[in-house]
C-alpha cells in the first residue's frame, strides 16, 4: 500500500481538486483506492456527496482500538472509497497530542488497511502543525500543488524544509504546477523558474472553470468532462505519480 499526501501550507491552490481527481484516476486504473479527507472543511467529502461526519469525531478515531474501516464510505466510482472529514478535525493537533508518539499515530491507523488498499490519498488542511507532521510520517509521497506565483513558490521552500525535518525516510516530495494561466506574464516567468528547479513533475494543471464546476456537479472531472484539458492534465499527473510510486498499471 502506498500513501500519498496532498498538502501545502498555502490554501486556494487546487489541493482538494488534485486529491479528488487523482484518487478517481487511481481507482479507474484498477487500484483499490482510499481517499481520506483530513480537512475539517470537508470539500473532498462534499464532492463525493458524502456527509462530512465521523461518528465519535477525531478523538474517537485516533484511539488505538478504533478501526478506520467501519467509517469508510463507498463512492459511485468502482474501487474508490472515502473516509470523510469531520469538523472536529479542526482540533486534530490537540487530539493527537493526547497520545503517545503522536507523530506516528496516523501511520499506525493506516497499517491495518494495507491488505485492503493499493493506494491511499490524504487530503490535508493547509497548515503547519502536529497533524502535518503525522501526515508526513505516514506518507510515501508528498504531492505539493504550486501556483506559479512568488508566494506559492516561497511556500514550497517552507514545505520542503519541514518535510526534510519531520518526514519519514525516503519521503518523495513532488511539487507540480497548479491553476496555471499562461496568459499572465508572472505565471510564465514563474513557470521558467520551476523548470529550472528540476524537482517538479512535468504535468501542469490549468486554471479552468471546468475544475471549479466540480462543486456544481459534485464529482471528479472524469464523471462529466473527461476529455477537457484539465482532465487530461490530471491524467498525465497520475501517470507520473504512478511511475514514481512504482505501482504499475
Amino acid at each position: 500500500m502506498k500513501v500519498v499526501a496532498v498538502w501545502t501550507i498555502k490554501g486556494g491552490v487546487g489541493k482538494t481538486a488534485a486529491a479528488v481527481n487523482l484518487a478517481c484516476l487511481s481507482a479507474l486504473d484498477g487500484q483499490r483506492t482510499l481517499l481520506w479527507d483530513l480537512d475539517p472543511q470537508g470539500a473532498a467529502s462534499f464532492y463525493f456527496r458524502v456527509k462530512a461526519k465521523v461518528k465519535g469525531g477525531g478523538r474517537k478515531l485516533l484511539k488505538r482500538s478504533a478501526a478506520l474501516q467501519p467509517l469508510v464510505h463507498a463512492t459511485d466510482i468502482e474501487n474508490l472509497d472515502l473516509l470523510p472529514a469531520d469538523f472536529s478535525y479542526r482540533l486534530l493537533d490537540l487530539q493527537l497530542d493526547a497520545h503517545k508518539a503522536p507523530e506516528r499515530r496516523l501511520a499506525l491507523k493506516l497499517e491495518p488497511l494495507a491488505e485492503e488498499y493499493d493506494t491511499v490519498f490524504l487530503d490535508c488542511p493547509p497548515s503547519v502543525s502536529l497533524a502535518s507532521e503525522s501526515v508526513l510520517r505516514a506518507a510515501d509521497a508528498l504531492l505539493v500543488p504550486v501556483i506559479p506565483t512568488t508566494l506559492s513558490l516561497r511556500g514550497l521552500k517552507q514545505v520542503r524544509s519541514f518535510a526534510r525535518k519531520v518526514g519519514r525516510r525516503g519521503l518523495l516530495v513532488l511539487p507540480f504546477l497548479s491553476m496555471v494561466d499562461r496568459r499572465k506574464t508572472m505565471h510564465r516567468e514563474a513557470i521558467e523558474r520551476c523548470a529550472a528547479d528540476g524537482g517538479f513533475l512535468a504535468a501542469a494543471i490549468p486554471s479552468a472553470s471546468v475544475v471549479e464546476k466540480m462543486g456544481v456537479h459534485r464529482a471528479p472531472l472524469n464523471a462529466y468532462a473527461p476529455s477537457c484539458e484539465a482532465a487530461q492534465a490530471f491524467a498525465e499527473l497520475w501517470r507520473e505519480l504512478r511511475a514514481r510510486l512504482g505501482t504499475g498499471g
